[in-house]
């Protein structure tokens, strides 16, 4: 019962002849029922992935017609297969499936341009997974204060958007010059005020407050705005 599934050109597989034998049918019986299920016609597009014609080499030393078949194929066929024992087959071709579905996930390449496609199958994944990693590790990295105009800058938006986005949300209001958050986010530890000196136009220096962003508040603010569909342009695509 060992070989009840095999490899055949990467996939998991068992055939018409093993179904046949494993579950006591004669082994015609089981190609007319295979037979009938492909050249129905309704049915015929869809099960053309699940069956392939070979052949055997009969004790009498004819070559006869067999079908191997996938997991998808071996369930269709079986499907109307009853009894304690059948159900047992079952569950033990179940078993055997995954088992060398498994083994076909972890399979080292034999080849080289089989390994080459593997090493750039792994850098497709990672280009697509990295950018997130890049936003998220640089933010999480960024013990300090961040100012508005850099997170802005980060999505696309000019400051000033921005912070008529963040209010739009509902997130911070402007007193008088200065940005602040609402009351239900001002406890969180998200930003910091801070005195901020300038010169206006009349070349006489002023200060007033600014408020800038923890790292705890740049994490907010990116699963807040993740949340409404915004993303940092180098998680928008391309």
């Amino acid at each position: 019962m060992n070989d009840l599934v095999i490899m055949k050109n990467k996939q998991a597989v068992t055939s018409s002849l093993r179904v046949a034998d494993t579950f006591g049918k004669q082994h015609k019986d089981v190609l007319e029922a295979i037979n009938t299920k492909i050249s129905t016609a309704e049915n015929s597009a869809l099960l053309e992935n699940m069956f392939v014609e070979g052949q055997y080499t009969a004790s009498n030393g004819k070559s006869n017609p067999m079908y191997y078949m996938n997991r998808d194929g071996f369930a269709f066929i079986v499907m109307g297969f009853t009894g304690h024992k059948a159900d047992n087959f079952k569950l033990q071709y179940i078993k055997a499936f995954n088992e060398m579905e498994d083994q076909v996930k972890f399979q080292v390449p034999s080849t080289l341009p089989e390994a080459l496609r593997l090493a750039a199958d792994q850098a497709e994944k990672i280009s697509v997974l990295q950018p997130k990693a890049d936003y998220t590790d640089s933010m999480l990295a960024n013990k300090g204060l961040e100012t508005i105009s850099m997170i802005a800058k980060n999505y696309g938006y000019s400051t000033r958007e921005f912070n008529k986005l963040l209010h739009g949300l509902g997130i911070q209001y402007k007193q008088g010059k200065t940005w602040l958050l609402y009351a239900k986010y001002q406890d969180e530890g998200y930003t910091h005020v801070e005195p901020y000196e300038y010169t206006n136009s009349n070349g006489i220096k002023q200060v007033r407050n600014t408020m800038k962003w923890t790292q705890a508040g740049q994490k907010f603010l990116y699963d807040f705005l993740k949340s409404k569909g915004i993303m940092p342009l180098v998680e928008q695509p391309s």
